[in-house]
């Protein structure tokens, strides 16, 4: 590793401690140049989740996205953040179980519906509404319908 002090490339590690949490490795090394000590900070590199858009195109995975979308469905619902935030954690367990490391934006928003379904009637058809874009009240209806007949 580079010494901050003099820029050679040489050096030794003094000193390894991991984090409380156990994610960064501190290292204290010593300059094999100048014997000056510097610490050093290892971090696992996090995997890039990846969504398939609708054109084919692929994005980075973006849980803020996934609560925004949650958040404007719920808005004004009894459904709490952690709610929420329970849902947001389902769809990266699912995503991180997949081998390819990628879900397309149908299959999320299939299963928030699904996840939505359970937690909120009201939210469900909020973002059933946006995620199937219907283009006029008789889709609402029909949707309402369903829900009704299942609810039975």
């Amino acid at each position: 590793m580079k010494c901050p002090f003099c820029g050679n490339l040489g050096d030794k590690v003094v000193d390894s401690r991991e984090s409380k949490e156990g994610d960064v490795i501190r290292r204290r090394r010593q300059c094999l140049t100048c014997a000056k000590r510097f610490t050093s900070r290892e971090r696992i590199e996090e995997i890039e989740y990846r969504v398939v858009k609708k054109d084919g195109n692929r994005e980075a995975f973006q849980r803020q996205k996934l609560i925004a979308g949650l958040l404007t469905a719920c808005e004004k619902r009894p459904v709490s953040v952690q709610q929420l935030e329970a849902i947001a954690d389902r769809i990266e367990a699912e995503l991180q179980d997949r081998p390819e490391r990628e879900m397309s934006t149908q299959d999320i928003g299939a299963r928030l519906m699904q996840y939505l379904k359970q937690l909120d009637k009201v939210a469900y058809v909020r973002f059933a509404s946006v995620y199937r874009q219907f283009r006029d009240v008789g889709q609402f209806a029909r949707e309402v319908d369903e829900l009704q007949k299942t609810k039975t």
